[in-house]
């Protein structure tokens, strides 16, 4: 991919003097969705997949972006003086919010880019392209100009971007995922306060395959802020009658005995995924540190039903993909993974079933939906890098 970039970089700029290469990975969540704007735990790990891009600083003040997963695009330009959102902008939104968003911060950039990016991660999957682009920008912004940022700056910045810039009213897992990630390590995160701790994901004898259902998801303009304003009211008639700063804060228990403060059924729905699922998130870690895979598994599953059936964010081709997968031997947990809509699900799979998994899931899936799926079988990398 480095080598892509840089010919690319080459054929369109004339030449490769002085030219840098980043990368920032995507990211799959194991479990703990729609927790963390919730103020609940989340458990995501970045992969080995993720989006390139060769940069070099111009002498004047103009920005240009090509990227190679749209060529039919061709260079996109602007300048440091026009970073305002823009449908026009397309993908180029991303990049240009997040420096918006490092001058917002008084770190402004005294000089243009030339940009070609490169991602390989399947674009509307739900593996966090977005989040990967932002944080990458992040990087290459740190590293050229000498910001002085942390990685869980970056994170945050992205955040703060995709919310204002970009109008994505999303929480901050997919960029601290993709900011902090380690290899080999899934992120217990608490999204209340930032704390986090490393857990090893090594999976002995088995393997974390995603599975696309080719559905592709726009959450900037869906649901996703339907249900995060509906989650919003729950908990501000919770707080009439206890005392807390986010639906993450509650037990199950505790949710049951004060829930008849939320007046609306469906906000009593959405409230509940948030509790319990923040709940399933605890123990799956504390399952996984005691190698109770099978607990973890199960946790996944329940994760996935509560995604389906409490918050709604599950969609008939996910649905049929989860199915499958819990029909397969040697199939120890399966569920949606991302924002929903659409997308990808995780599954962990036993080595010596993953061949079987691919065939029975990826049938059954075509002769059910009438689409095809695509498998990864992914490994757990780093955070962002200069390469």
């Amino acid at each position: 991919m480095k080598a892509m970039v840089l010919n690319k970089f080459e054929e369109l700029f004339g030449d490769v003097n002085g030219v840098n290469v980043y990368f920032a990975p995507g990211r799959v969540n194991m479990i703990g969705e729609h927790t963390d704007y919730n103020g609940g735990h989340v458990f995501p790990c970045a992969l080995t997949i993720g989006t390139y891009a060769a940069v070099r600083k111009r002498a004047d003040r103009k920005l240009n972006f090509y990227s190679m997963n749209f060529e039919e695009s061709g260079i996109i330009e602007t300048s440091l003086d026009e970073l305002t959102p823009s449908d026009a902008a397309g993908w180029t939104n991303y990049p240009k919010g997040v420096m918006w968003a490092f001058a917002e911060r008084g770190m402004k950039m005294d000089c243009g880019l030339d940009i070609v990016l490169n991602g390989n991660i399947p674009n509307g999957s739900g593996l966090s392209s977005s989040a990967s682009l932002e944080v990458l920008t992040g990087y290459y912004l740190k590293d050229l100009y000498g910001f002085d940022v942390t990685n869980i700056d970056l994170a945050k910045i992205g955040q703060y971007s995709e919310n204002n810039f970009n109008g994505m009213n999303c929480g901050i897992m997919d960029q601290f995922a993709s900011a902090m990630g380690k290899k080999d390590h899934a992120i217990f995160l608490d999204t209340a306060d930032l704390s986090y701790e490393y857990a090893p994901l090594v999976l002995d004898g088995a393997k974390i395959v995603v599975t696309n259902s080719n559905v592709k998801h726009s959450l900037v303009n869906s649901e996703y802020n339907v249900r995060r304003s509906e989650c919003e009211k729950a908990l501000e008639e919770l707080q009439t009658v206890v005392k807390i700063n986010g639906l993450g804060d509650l037990t199950e228990e505790q949710f049951e005995a004060n829930k008849s403060a939320i007046k609306d059924e469906v906000c009593v729905k959405r409230a509940k995924h948030a509790v319990y699922e923040n709940q399933r998130t605890i123990r799956a870690v504390e399952a996984l540190k005691n190698n109770d895979l099978k607990l973890f598994g199960e946790l996944m599953n329940a994760s996935h039903v509560s995604l389906r059936d409490d918050y709604q964010v599950s969609c008939d081709e996910i649905d049929v993909l989860v199915e499958e997968a819990w029909k397969v031997d040697g199939v120890i947990g399966s569920r949606i993974t991302g924002g929903g809509f659409g997308g990808c699900t995780v599954s962990i799979v036993k080595d010596e079933a993953v061949e079987t998994f691919k065939q029975k899931v990826g049938e059954a899936y075509k002769e059910r939906v009438g689409k095809t799926a695509d498998f990864y079988v992914v490994e757990i990398g780093d955070g962002p890098s200069r390469l």
